[in-house]
């Protein structure tokens, strides 16, 4: 093979090479743009499929959904109807061990600790009973008090908070006007029974 023959194959066998490196650059570059939009879709897929972690949320007011955990489950105290809007006070153990020692009869305070919440449904005829009855229909808020003399002293000790509903999506939100003192407005008409409307019902 003459010496120009030889350049030219070695030309084309270095060309080849380049081509060869750019190709597996290419892939490798296209491999790894794949794998990440495939992390992110399952990421996203993860994200939606996770139910929404209620007590993670603070109103604006800084009371958090937390200290109210295992609300679910507390004692109902009372209830109460509102146009179309029935209401089922519950409140914590702490509170329900005051109202059960008489408090708040001859003016005395409820603990530091207590809780109560205020839950709301939208409401309905039932189709069911055979008689005319309302029942819940969608569940739409939690208003929450909690009672820490420290924490809430321009409030007569008492910090409320207000975390919305919202059926479609199926997420609590607080809500945006919902500052720690939002109820105390209302509640300062009944202060010689410590801010508290609802009494423990007979039962």
């Amino acid at each position: 093979m003459s010496e120009s023959g030889g350049k030219v194959v070695n030309t084309q066998q270095e060309d080849e090479k380049l081509e060869t490196r750019a190709e597996v650059k290419r892939l490798a570059g296209l491999t790894i743009f794949v794998i990440a939009v495939t992390v992110l879709a399952v990421l996203v897929l993860i994200a939606a499929a996770s139910p929404q972690d209620k007590y993670s949320l603070i109103s604006p007011g800084g009371i958090a959904f937390s200290d109210f955990r295992g609300y679910e489950d507390w004692p109902v105290a009372s209830s109460a109807r509102q146009d179309e809007i029935l209401k089922v006070i519950v409140a914590n153990p702490k509170m329900i061990a005051a109202y059960k020692a008489g408090i708040p009869g001859d003016g005395q305070p409820f603990p530091d600790g207590s809780m109560i919440v205020k839950l709301q449904w939208k409401q309905k005829k039932s189709t069911e009973a055979q008689f005319p009855v309302d029942v819940p229909d969608v569940f739409t808020q939690a208003f929450v008090m909690e009672k820490d003399s420290k924490r809430f002293p321009k409030t007569g000790g008492w910090g409320y908070a207000v975390f919305n509903y919202d059926a479609v999506s199926g997420t609590f939100s607080p809500d945006a006007k919902s500052f720690s003192d939002c109820g105390n407005t209302c509640h300062t008409a009944v202060k010689a029974k410590d801010y508290i409307f609802h009494p423990y019902e007979m039962r």
